[in-house]
């Protein structure tokens, strides 16, 4: 359900003057009862908002999860995106396990000179080639690597809760941010990185209010 702007007013006027009749609320926006009850039959219904005879408009006693979930939808992955973590391919394996450990992440995106997607080389990529028994200083990134088609990815524009469904569906711990290379077919500008990490992160301020 996505509010409305004259919607999401409300809420926060029920929220700092709780309880407050409807009379109250209309003289605050400047507006008459009659053009607000929509509004505020939209947010009784959805359980945002609780009303009582004689005590008025407030919070209802569940409004977080919905709030929250309203907020999560209108959060873009380009609002919290933090920077791409990056390894060039003919990298040696020792040295992505050196990169991971240093930048403390649990993911690598592997890009060519420009800065265009390669591929991704997880913990587990790296845990596997050590226990391989080869020679990780000799052995190249590109030879463990991830590739696309197979590389999950996100944008900008998208949603952080689309992207989070990403993140749970395929198992990954974190999403390469890209957007595509005008004039170049299929390549893909690595420009952040987007984790678990981060999503928790997201959550928490949201539920502390400091979103």
């Amino acid at each position: 359900m996505q509010l409305s702007p004259r919607q999401q007013q409300i809420v926060a006027i029920v929220k700092r003057s709780g309880p407050i009749t409807s009379q109250q609320i209309a003289e605050e926006l400047n507006l008459t009862r009659a053009a607000l009850r929509p509004d505020l039959a939209v947010l009784t219904m959805s359980g945002i908002l609780e009303a009582r005879p004689r005590v008025g408009y407030f919070l209802s006693s569940k409004p977080s999860q919905a709030l929250v979930a309203e907020e999560i939808k209108k959060i873009k992955v380009s609002d919290v995106k933090g920077l791409p973590r990056v390894i060039r391919a003919n990298a040696a394996v020792y040295d992505a396990i050196v990169s991971m450990f240093i930048e403390d992440v649990g993911t690598l995106v592997v890009v060519d000179e420009e800065g265009h997607l390669e591929g991704v080389v997880s913990r587990k990529d790296l845990l596997k080639a050590a226990i391989g028994g080869g020679d990780l200083h000799r052995m190249p990134v590109s030879v463990i690597m991830t590739r696309m088609p197979n590389i999950i990815c996100t944008t900008p524009e998208e949603s952080v809760l689309t992207a989070a469904r990403k993140i749970i569906e395929h198992e990954v711990d974190a999403l390469p941010v890209v957007r595509p290379v005008e004039g170049q077919g299929k390549k893909l500008e690595v420009i952040g990185r987007l984790t678990k990490t981060t999503i928790t992160r997201l959550f928490v301020e949201l539920g502390e209010g400091g979103r």
